[in-house]
């Protein structure tokens, strides 16, 4: 495997870690983050391996939606700092090789925004057709809302005209029209705009809802995927290496219109919402066939897409690609009380307690992430095992400062603690317990090794690159999976059960067949227990419970290489 095979299309094996500004670190002592303390952490997030750092909405904001009700495109929330702060941060990260994404909200504004104040007032406003508009009473929508908690409609009327505009979110979140040239102009501005300040590409959210086309007429409409393949040709125009990270919860077989098809031209990377809903069902029955018959239906995409595989994001954790009675499963088994629970469709928790705290569960559940074929997104905090605040509403509960002391406001700030942007997480998971600065500090700590999975993958690009392959074994608590890029191979093998399991793997393929492996071996990448393999290619693994086991495939012929 040559390295400059690889090494162009850089997102096919990062590392993205995705945070909040706002919650990260304080260098000012107002009880908010910002983009001077951000750059205080950049270090930090370099030693745990860090390459890609996306952050959440950092525009102005009235700050009724956690920041994604923006009131304009081009500025940074004076609350987070300038864009002075916002560029030095920049230019810290890319010293340390470190590239930086930024959530794209382009779907909906803040009802504050100047369009919209503007659309508000007329119907010759020259912002009217930048949002949908009805001037007909709409019929019932109820189902079709996102926060069925907070909305009946996904219209509302404007008195000011006695029209009704489109929100598929919040009603003080307006739906752009993304069918009118000049809206689309302005988004590619603004793209453009970040992308000359130096920011790497884009995690671009709601996608499905951001192309969608409700309460225009279909005959007279461009193809809406026409726009998403314009903003990536823009894109690459402008940025040869920038990236769309989408946000795209559909199954597999919608989701890879997202990403261009064949031709892979609009999303690079797509957020793999059916894996991850699956790893939760197969966790919940300590019974790794829901994820692996998932992986096997993954479809084929073009090589330069790439999947990304997450255990947590910054929303609610959501399951509603199960059924009903699967989901009830998982609600069962790590969300029984219905103030864990949102919306009835997820869960608004994170992984540590909702496994009790256990950290060889906690650990294998990050070993099989880090397996998966794809590219990994970490979510602030999960490096060091921060829970959640139950007590906060909805998605808020992980969005709480992070912790980097046992110190007083956990070190995140040195504001009184009525101050603090967000309360902090108590508890068991609390900094008391679990903070950065002692994680650091030992040996056995979760962000040691979560540091080196990192490290691990990093080494492994058969884990991006390669092409995956589910290994027959008889233990139904155990995934065992192959990665095969050119001639280098990873055998994987986790056990999501607690009870000890041994498997028997056969490696022999047609492709590779058993003499191929005579004097072959397993070489351990986590560990110093490397495996010799019998001369038709088999072995047997011992696993512990929660066991798992990272493998590199030597024949004979690599064994002799220094």
């Amino acid at each position: 495997m040559r390295i400059t095979d690889t090494s162009d299309l850089w997102w096919k094996t990062a590392v993205v870690y995705c945070l909040d500004i706002e919650t990260y670190f304080d260098s000012d002592g107002d009880g908010i983050g910002d983009f001077a303390g951000l750059a205080e952490r950049v270090d930090y997030l370099a030693d745990l391996g860090v390459t890609c750092i996306w952050l959440m909405p950092f525009y102005p904001t009235p700050d009724r939606d956690d920041g994604y009700d923006v009131t304009d495109f081009y500025g940074v929330d004076r609350r987070l700092g300038d864009h002075g702060d916002l560029v030095e941060f920049l230019r810290t990260a890319r010293d340390r090789g470190m590239r930086v994404i930024a959530d794209l909200i382009v779907n909906h504004t803040s009802d504050q925004h100047p369009w919209f104040q503007s659309a508000k007032q007329s119907t010759d406003s020259p912002y009217r057709d930048y949002y949908v508009w009805r001037s007909d009473p709409p019929p019932p929508t109820s189902k079709q809302v996102v926060f069925p908690d907070q909305e009946d409609s996904i219209w509302t009327k404007e008195e000011t005209t006695g029209e009704w505009y489109l929100h598929r979110f919040y009603k003080h979140q307006p739906d752009l029209n993304v069918t009118n040239p000049a809206v689309r102009d302005q988004i590619a501005k603004a793209m453009g705009f970040w992308l000359e300040l130096g920011i790497n590409g884009f995690r671009v959210d709601a996608v499905p809802f951001f192309l969608e086309t409700t309460g225009e007429e279909p005959e007279e409409l461009p193809d809406p995927h026409e726009f998403l393949r314009d903003l990536r040709r823009f894109l690459n125009r402008r940025s040869g290496e920038g990236i769309l990270l989408g946000e795209v919860n559909l199954p597999y077989k919608e989701q890879t219109a997202f990403f261009g098809g064949s031709e892979g031209d609009e999303l690079n990377v797509m957020f793999d919402f059916m894996a991850m809903q699956k790893m939760y069902l197969a966790l919940a029955r300590q019974d790794a066939r829901p994820l692996a018959e998932t992986l096997a239906k993954r479809p084929a995409i073009n090589p330069d897409n790439q999947w990304a595989t997450f255990v947590r994001n910054h929303d609610e954790l959501t399951l509603d690609k199960l059924s009903e009675e699967e989901r009830q499963e998982v609600f069962a088994a790590f969300g029984p009380e219905e103030r864990m629970q949102l919306y009835g469709r997820g869960l608004k928790r994170r992984l540590p307690p909702m496994l009790g705290g256990d950290p060889r569960h906690i650990k294998m559940v990050y070993s099989l992430l880090f397996s998966l074929p794809g590219t990994p997104v970490l979510y602030y905090g999960e490096e060091i095992g921060m829970g959640e605040d139950l007590e906060a509403e909805g998605r808020l509960a992980v969005r709480t400062p992070m912790q980097w002391t046992d110190g007083e406001n956990a070190g995140f700030s040195t504001a009184p603690p009525g101050e603090l942007v967000s309360p902090l997480v108590d508890g068991g998971c609390g900094p008391q317990l679990v903070n950065a600065a002692q994680a650091k500090r030992d040996p056995d700590s979760l962000w040691n090794f979560m540091a080196t999975l990192i490290r691990r993958y990093r080494e492994c690009p058969e884990l991006g690159w390669g092409r995956f392959e589910l290994l027959q074994q008889p233990a139904t608590s155990v995934l065992a999976h192959r990665c095969t890029w050119e001639t280098a191979s990873l055998v994987l093998v986790h056990n999501l059960s607690p009870e000890p399991a041994t498997v028997t793997i056969d490696l022999a393929t047609e492709e590779e067949p058993a003499d191929k492996f005579v004097g072959s071996g397993l070489l351990d990448l986590l560990g110093d227990d490397d495996v010799e393999l019998a001369d038709g290619g088999t072995c047997e693994l011992p696993l512990g419970g929660y066991g798992y086991r990272w493998l590199r495939v030597l024949h004979a012929e690599d064994r002799r290489l220094p």
